[in-house]
Order: structure tokens, then C-alpha cells, then sequence
């Protein structure tokens, strides 16, 4: 089936893709714009920190709060707030405003993706039935990578043609004509519970524990974004600059978002019957760009290893978001989420941070080398349990009999 045929989704998809294609090319203008404005990066990361700690911080409450009032409620808000606060930001950058308005604002930006974070992920099994599910995901999936090939770029050209102001206006009006979009989602009511927040905190945790697959699964990706944001980004720099120069290291990102979108588009077609199985092996070809570099692979060598990891990547990113939404109840749905989010958010800053000083001991080759065996062992980690190797099949965990189910397609 195809999913874009049902009502609900389609609004949610259309939405959704405003925001995203909105807010991917504004970041690398609000960065550019912060440097122009000051010229400090000390300023820079103020800014960046601002946004992401808050993020971070309240990602467990954002999922309860999801399951608790219901994601469509929650997406309208969050998409009008963050309207508010970018149109704010644009202003603030247009007339020259001191650093620290720009900071608050930042602060608030992550305040409300923390609660949209979840939700945006929660909400999709109540618009899909189950057998469109995968496609769903692939659908969303393409709209991200897209944004992640274009962004930058357009990006850029906003910066130099416009301005970092223009460019952000031009993000609220985005965040504010998803809202209006949000508003056409119909969402099937939700079940009231008189318990206290972190009652149902504690209750989704207890869920989330108690699941070997989902908390294994989330454990192989936080170590992954650990990696990814250390060595990955920061040593992958350093290496860059030391080879092939920023040209290179351009190509080679390139290379992966490339593969990346394109895996999104097969997955609209390719299913299989144990998902976690196989995305755990296809994304282990990532390992190969980092071995590559750790042993000074040229970049044709290492563009071509990350344009494969790219289809790896998004096989199991859509293969883990299809089975939570598959297998988990929809009241626990933003709370599960928010779980696996907070887990792997936090591991960026901590790969970020800590990347360097351990480089500085053992050498920048030997950790990009130890990180391709650090990375290959933590993705099929999962796979030593039953629970992840059954999932898709009828050894593994059943769908559960959903309270609110999805609404039939609208005409």
C-alpha cells in the first residue's frame, strides 16, 4: 500500500518535510550568521551548546509528555513555538542585537525540539496502517536525507545572497506553515490516566528494560553516535587536513548523504524478513571508511566505502524506526522514543569532547583504526540476543492490540 494515500499521513508528510527541508538549510545559516555577526567561535559554540543541552535535558519529558497529551497536540505547539523563536532569532541577527538575545533564543529552540523530538517519531503509527509502515518511514526518511544533501548547500548560498536573517525568517515561516499543516492531522483520541508524569516516566522506562531488544539496540547506536561524532566528525577533519584537504573530506560526505538518500528510496520497495538482522549487518560497512582512513586510504578509496555505508545506514535506520513503530504500544510510543533519543544525544557531545584527548594519547591513526573494530563489534552486539534476530518473524515480540488504531485513509 501506499501510504501517501491515506489523508492523515500525507498532511503529516507534507509537514514534516517543510520543517525538515526548512531547518536543514537555516542551521549552517545561523552559524555563519553568528560568525559574521561577532566573528568569535567562542560565541559560535555558546550558541550551539545553548541549543543542544536543553535538547538533551528534556527529551524524557518531551516523550511523556507525548504519550500523555498526544503528539499532534504536542507537534502544533512545539512548530508554532519554534516559529516564534526563529523569526525572533532573524530579527535580533537583521538589527545587529547583542550575542546573549540570540543564546536565549537558541536555548528555547532546543527547549521545543525536545518535546517535538519524540513526538515527531510517536505519531506516525497512529496515521499508517502496519503494512504501510516501512514505506512510511522510507518516505521520511528520503525528505532527510535530502535535506542533509541540500542543506548545507543552500545553506550557503542563502548566507551569501541574502543573509544568515533573511535565511532564518525564511525557517520560521516554515516552522509556522507546519503547524498550520499539523493542525489538519487527525489523530485518534487518546487514553487519559490520572497518574503523575513520572509515574508514567518510570512506567515507560520499566517497558523499555524490560524489552532486550529495544535497549540492546539502542545501546549499539549510542555507541555509535559516540563514534561518529568523535572520531567520525572530529578526527575525520584532522586526518582531512593533514591528506586530501577539505575538498576531499567534502567529497567523501558527500559521498554517504548520496547513498544514503538513495537507500531511502529502495527501501520504499525492499522488505525483509528479519529487519534488525540485516540492518545490523548492512551497517556495519561503516566500520570501512574509518579503517580506511585510520590506514590512509586515498579518498577515492574512502568515498566509495562511505557512499556504500550510506545504504547500510539507512537500511537500519528505517528497519529500527518500522519495528518500534511495529511493536510497541501506542501509549508508550514517545516515551520509548524519547529513550532511544536521549540515549543517543547525549552521546555527542561526550564523542565530541572526548575524541581529541584520547587521540592525543594514542595517536590520531590508532583511534580512527580502533574506532572501525569499536564501531563493526558494537553493531552486531544486538544480534548475540534472540530477541533481535527474531524480530519480523513470529519468534519475535507481536504487535500489540492497539487501543487507538490508525484512521482508514480519507478521501
Amino acid at each position: 500500500m501506499n501510504p501517501l494515500r491515506d489523508k492523515p499521513f500525507q498532511r503529516f508528510f507534507v509537514g514534516q518535510s517543510v520543517s525538515v527541508l526548512g531547518g536543514a538549510a537555516t542551521q549552517v545559516a545561523l552559524f555563519f550568521a553568528v560568525l559574521q555577526l561577532t566573528g568569535s567561535a567562542k560565541d559560535l559554540s555558546f550558541v550551539v551548546s545553548a541549543q543542544m543541552l536543553p535538547t538533551i535535558a528534556l527529551l524524557l519529558i518531551g516523550g511523556g509528555i507525548g504519550d500523555r497529551l498526544g503528539q499532534a497536540l504536542l507537534l502544533r505547539v512545539t512548530h508554532f513555538g519554534l516559529g516564534l523563536t526563529q523569526g525572533v532569532m532573524a530579527f535580533c541577527l537583521l538589527t545587529k542585537q547583542p550575542i546573549g538575545y540570540l543564546i536565549g533564543l537558541a536555548f528555547l529552540t532546543g527547549v521545543l525540539s525536545a518535546f517535538a523530538g519524540p513526538s515527531l517519531s510517536g505519531i506516525v503509527p497512529q496515521l499508517v496502517r502496519p503494512e504501510g509502515l516501512r514505506k512510511a518511514n522510507s518516505l521520511l526518511a528520503s525528505v532527510g536525507n535530502a535535506a542533509r544533501v541540500l542543506g548545507p548547500t543552500v545553506g550557503g548560498v542563502l548566507v551569501s545572497t541574502i543573509g544568515g536573517g533573511w535565511a532564518l525568517a525564511a525557517d520560521s515561516a516554515s516552522f509556522f506553515l507546519a503547524a498550520v499543516i499539523f493542525c489538519f492531522v487527525p489523530v485518534s483520541g487518546r487514553v487519559r490516566t490520572d497518574r503523575k508524569l513520572f509515574s508514567e516516566l518510570r512506567q515507560g522506562w520499566a517497558y523499555f528494560r524490560g524489552s532486550s531488544w529495544i535497549w540492546s539496540m539502542t545501546a549499539a547506536f549510542t555507541v555509535s553516535n559516540f563514534l561518529q561524532m568523535g572520531a567520525g566528525q572530529v578526527l575525520g577533519l584532522v586526518l582531512a587536513k593533514q591528506t586530501f584537504g577539505a575538498e576531499g573530506w567534502g567529497v567523501i560526505l558527500s559521498c554517504r548523504a548520496v547513498g544514503q538518500l538513495i537507500m531511502s528510496v529502495l527501501m520504499i520497495r525492499v522488505k525483509v524478513r528479519r529487519p534488525l538482522l540485516v540492518g545490523q549487518i548492512a551497517i556495519t560497512v561503516q566500520a570501512v571508511p574509518y579503517l580506511l582512513l585510520g590506514l590512509n586510504g586515498g579518498v577515492a578509496a574512502v568515498a566509495a566505502a562511505s557512499f556504500v555505508a550510506g545504504f547500510g545506514i539507512t537500511f537500519a535506520a528505517v528497519s529500527w524506526d518500522t519495528s518500534l513503530h511495529t511493536y510497541v504500544p501506542n501509549d508508550m510510543m514517545s516515551r520509548v522514543v524519547s529513550y532511544d533519543l536521549f540515549g543517543r544525544s547525549l552521546a555527542v557531545p561526550l564523542g565530541q569532547l572526548s575524541v581529541i584527548p584520547i587521540a592525543d594519547a594514542l595517536g590520531t591513526r590508532h583511534v580512527m583504526v580502533g574506532t572501525g573494530v569499536l564501531f563493526a563489534v558494537a553493531m552486531v552486539a544486538p544480534l548475540t540476543l534472540a530477541s533481535v534476530r527474531r524480530v519480523g518473524t513470529e519468534a519475535g515480540p507481536a504487535p500489540p492490540k492497539a487501543s487507538t488504531p490508525a484512521p482508514a485513509a480519507a478521501s
